[in-house]
């Protein structure tokens, strides 16, 4: 069970809350594969997705995690809605609400947007990327990627190559992996590094072999050209030559490192074809995690609102921090 009725951001999440999601992910997993697993256990349960920037993984994800509970998914068509004809977000999700919709599920190019529409509405709202401020199912679904071929988290080296200043995966994933006691190092070109980003715990370089050194972990990260005002770097060509990881860099991290990517990746650019298809990758196993981790978030957040349907206890203010002990819960 989750402590707010909204997941917003892994920053509001505890060491334990975090856990519970790996931990219910395993079990969720195994119904992807074996039909027979499948329960309808949310068949009364409404999901709708409201997309305001393009997705294929997440948006799928979404889909495939509600339906395989057994909910009704629908999306809401940004493109075609009355979103075109100047209607808000605090209007669109109020009326969404007033349909009566249990969760809703939300990507946009600004950032605290999840946190705006879940102030307005009773649903709860899980925030599915929001400008360049937080991507918490991504870095959900690496963490537990990562805890199904590591098994713990305490002092594993993790480096993240790439644009780290547009990334709202870096944020998400830099908050998570602290809490649960990883060392996380971030690389990149000086320009699409943001020295700041050590006040969250990460350690900061532009040297990739410092990155890459004993890495259990290395994960790539896409090239956001739509983000940028360009001249942060001359070109993708000479990027893929100084920051791209390759078979050669990839022998710094240790030997038994894996490769994490959260797609889609640019071929040849942030990742060479030789290790997205290697033994190390498990980019293709995360978009399976992805819809496992999707699955668990959406069934803690529907076990609270089942009971507090059965004792009309009020939710915690969406977006607090919890504050009430977790830490002695949490064993790492």
């Amino acid at each position: 069970m989750l402590e707010n009725k909204d997941l917003l951001g892994i920053r509001y999440l505890s060491p334990f809350e975090i856990l519970s999601i790996i931990h219910t992910a395993e079990k969720m997993k195994l119904k992807i594969d074996n039909k027979k697993l499948r329960e309808n256990i949310l068949e009364n349960y409404n999901i709708v997705t409201l997309f305001y920037e393009n997705s294929t993984r997440t948006k799928m994800s979404f889909s495939m995690a509600g339906k395989y509970l057994g909910a009704k998914v629908t999306d809401l068509g940004v493109a075609t809605s009355s979103v075109n004809k100047g209607e808000s977000l605090i209007d669109t999700g109020i009326t969404l609400d007033q349909m009566g919709f249990d969760i809703m599920v939300i990507r946009h190019s600004m950032s605290g947007t999840a946190n705006l529409l879940a102030r307005n509405v009773k649903a709860s709202v899980i925030n599915a990327g929001d400008g360049i401020n937080e991507h918490p199912t991504q870095a959900l679904l690496d963490l537990f990627t990562i805890y199904e071929k590591k098994k713990n988290f305490q002092d594993l080296k993790v480096a993240i190559i790439g644009d780290i200043v547009h990334s709202r995966v870096a944020r998400s994933n830099i908050f998570g992996l602290k809490k649960l006691g990883a060392e996380v190092v971030v690389c990149g070109p000086a320009t699409l590094v943001d020295k700041n980003i050590e006040c969250l715990g990460a350690k900061v370089t532009t040297d990739i072999k410092e990155a890459l050194k004993d890495a259990d972990v290395v994960m790539g990260l896409r090239i956001q050209l739509e983000r940028q005002k360009g001249g942060l770097f001359p070109d993708l060509r000479e990027y893929s030559q100084t920051f791209g990881v390759n078979k050669e860099l990839m022998q710094y991290a240790k030997e038994d490192a894996i490769l994490l990517h959260p797609g889609p990746v640019n071929r040849g650019v942030e990742l060479t074809t030789e290790l997205i298809d290697g033994e190390q990758s498990l980019i293709h196993e995360q978009v399976k995690n992805g819809v496992a981790v999707r699955m668990a978030i959406i069934d803690l957040l529907m076990e609270r609102r089942k009971k507090d349907e059965v004792t009309d206890t009020k939710w915690p203010a969406s977006g607090s921090l919890v504050q009430d002990g977790w830490e002695k819960r949490y064993i790492g």
